[in-house]
C-alpha cells in the first residue's frame, strides 16, 4: 500500500502517524491558568532534548486554531510540570483527556492531589513517582494546523526513593505507560538486556 502525504487530512495524518510511532511516552502535564487553577492533560509526543541544562520537549497542538489550555498556560506562565504516572494510574491519565472549560481543574476533578512546586508556581501530582519541573526555554512552530513544539528546561526533579539507585532510575519499578493509537496504552512487558556497548563520555562543548 502507498499513501501519498499530500492526500491525507490532519486528523487522517494523526491517526496514521500515532500508530506507526509507538510506543510513546506520556508526559502528564500540570499547568497553571492566570486565575490559579491547575490544568491537567496527557500528551505523547514527548522527548528529551538536551542533557545539560537537561530539557524537556512536547507537541502541542490545537483545536480547531485555538491553542489548548496547556499551551495557553505555559505561554502565559511560561512554566509547567511534566509528571510520569505508572500503570496503576492509567485510568486518571486516560480520563484527564477529556476536554473541559479552563475554569475546571482536570486534577480536583479525578481526586488528584498536588503539592507545591519548588522551583515554579505551578504544582506536581503528588502520587505521581517522576515529577519534572520546567521553565519555558522556547516555542518552535511546525506545519499548517499550528503545532508547537515546547521545549522546557528542567530546574528540578522529583523522584521517589525507591527508583533511585546508583545514579539510576529502575524503569521496571518505575511502571511507565505509553500510548499506541486511538485509545490504546501498554506497559513495559518483558525487558530484553543485551550487552552494554561502550559509550564515548558526554561533555559540554566549548
Amino acid at each position: 500500500m502507498q499513501i501519498t502525504a499530500e492526500s491525507l487530512t490532519p486528523e487522517a495524518t494523526y491517526r496514521l502517524l500515532s500508530g506507526v510511532v509507538v510506543p510513546r511516552p506520556i508526559a502528564w502535564i500540570t499547568t497553571l491558568n492566570e486565575d490559579g487553577v491547575v490544568n491537567l492533560a496527557p500528551f505523547s509526543c514527548f522527548t528529551f532534548v538536551s542533557n545539560k541544562p537537561p530539557m524537556l520537549g512536547v507537541n502541542i497542538g490545537r483545536k480547531r486554531g485555538a491553542r489548548k489550555d496547556t499551551g495557553a498556560n505555559i505561554h502565559a506562565m511560561r512554566e509547567f510540570v511534566v509528571n510520569i504516572g505508572h500503570s496503576g494510574q492509567l485510568h486518571a491519565i486516560h480520563e484527564s483527556s477529556v476536554e473541559h472549560a479552563p475554569d475546571v481543574s482536570e486534577a480536583e476533578l479525578l481526586g488528584l492531589a498536588t503539592a507545591p512546586g519548588t522551583t515554579v508556581r505551578t504544582p506536581r501530582l503528588r502520587d505521581a513517582p517522576v515529577a519534572m519541573e520546567c521553565r519555558l526555554d522556547r516555542v518552535i512552530e511546525f506545519g499548517t494546523t499550528g503545532a508547537e513544539f515546547i521545549v522546557g528546561e528542567i530546574t528540578m526533579f522529583h523522584l521517589r526513593d525507591s527508583l533511585y539507585r546508583d545514579g539510576k532510575v529502575q524503569t521496571k519499578e518505575l511502571d511507565p505507560v505509553c500510548r499506541i493509537g486511538g485509545p490504546n496504552y501498554a506497559t513495559l512487558g518483558e525487558i530484553v538486556t543485551l550487552r552494554a556497548v561502550p559509550q564515548t563520555a558526554k561533555a559540554e562543548m566549548p
